[in-house]
């Protein structure tokens, strides 16, 4: 494996029984929190986004607004969050997905991505449905979505099967 990626994945923290029991969270605070190592991580994922060409990097609340935000700025693309409800101030186009129990909704502004280029970042891809929903918001509001930029998968539970053809990188597998 690249030593590099190694790196990174020795400042991942599992935790388990978060947020319930039988769940075991991979935990990317310790690597946010240790500089050389975000960093790293950033410019790694810069690495993949500059590929793809973005004009907008799409960060999912929260930790995709930490290395989306940073990933923007590193290679010159604007940044649009995606948030929770009742959290943005101006118009916004909601889209609800399906939890294991329930459902959730994500919100945008309405005028954020009109016709741009959109790549979407964020720290962990497990069952699909926030990235998913988010690619939908997107093409809602006239963006492009062009791809999907993670530091970590969760490969076994197939979560790259509800993003449809569009490129999934991931820095970690698990």
């Amino acid at each position: 494996m690249d030593p590099k990626i190694e790196s990174l994945k020795a400042r991942i923290r599992d935790v388990p029984d978060f947020p319930k029991p039988g769940i075991l969270f991979k935990d990317v605070t310790p690597l946010i929190g240790h500089g050389e190592s975000f960093r790293l991580c950033v410019e790694l994922l810069a690495e993949r986004a500059r590929a793809a060409s973005p004009e907008l990097i799409v960060g999912i609340e929260s930790r995709g607004f930490i290395f989306g935000a940073a990933v923007a700025d590193r290679i010159g693309a604007g940044f649009v969050p995606v948030r929770k409800p009742g959290k943005l101030p101006y118009k916004s186009v909601r889209e609800s997905y399906a939890l294991e129990y329930g459902t959730d909704a994500l919100e945008m502004h309405e005028d954020a991505v009109e016709g741009r280029r959109c790549l979407i970042v964020d720290d962990l891809l497990a069952t699909g449905g926030t990235a998913g929903a988010t690619g939908r918001l997107i093409e809602r509001c006239g963006g492009r979505v062009i791809g999907f930029g993670f530091v970590i998968e969760l490969a076994f539970l197939g979560g790259r099967t509800k993003l449809g053809d569009r490129p999934v990188s991931a820095l970690i597998a698990y």
